[in-house]
């Protein structure tokens, strides 16, 4: 696999553990004596999904701009 399919792959694989981490989340903070530092776990996957959302958001608009022939994939 070339960059931009491992990159496609890892931002896949992000999008689950946020939304895991994002349902463990609402359950944790509705016990009886929620644990308020769990609000803050899904925080890192949503910034790696950012990070490689706009790396693929630009991929298209990058190979446009130098020219080149396009990467669909």
């Amino acid at each position: 696999m070339n960059f931009n399919k491992w990159i496609r792959q890892i931002h896949r694989w992000l999008s689950i553990i946020f939304t895991l981490t994002v349902i463990i989340t609402f359950i944790a903070l509705t016990q009886e004596k929620p644990l308020v530092w769990v609000s803050y776990v899904p925080l890192l996957p949503l910034a790696l999904l950012l990070l490689t959302g706009l790396y693929l958001f630009a991929l298209p608009y990058v190979g446009k701009w130098r020219g080149g022939p396009r990467t669909d994939g």
